[in-house]
């Protein structure tokens, strides 16, 4: 009987963890998955514009806008944002910031997201 009463015990104790581990895994906004891969392409494509900005950066000694970035061939993206989400490069002498400013029209409650020379997407205030 106490073998049993600490299966269940224990059963208890790892059922409990899984799911407090997965609840915290998962993003306090609920997102259909089609929303989650658009997130994470707008975030893969930043962080390839940041890259292109570091590379322009080393040949020329200065940061780039967007259409200098794909006209120098430093970036190869073929249209400037992803399922209506709009790309902006800001520059000055030794920093760049690039925002995926997201369709708040046509999706109420989505995130503006940016990265900068620290190579960290982030949320945007």
């Amino acid at each position: 009987m106490r073998s049993i009463l600490g299966l269940l015990v224990v059963a208890l104790i790892v059922v409990s963890a899984y799911k407090l581990y997965f609840s915290k895994m998962q993003s306090p906004e609920t997102r259909t998955p089609v929303e989650t891969i658009n997130i994470v392409g707008v975030k893969n494509d930043l962080i390839a514009i940041a890259q292109a900005e570091r590379v322009y950066q080393a040949e020329h000694g200065s940061y780039a806008s967007l259409s200098e970035l794909t006209s120098s061939g430093a970036l190869s993206m073929r249209k400037s944002g992803r399922d209506g989400y709009t790309y902006d490069v800001d520059t000055s002498s030794g920093s760049f910031r690039v925002v995926a400013h997201c369709p708040a029209s046509t999706t109420p409650g989505c995130t503006n997201w940016f990265v900068d020379s620290s190579m960290e997407v982030q949320p945007a205030p």
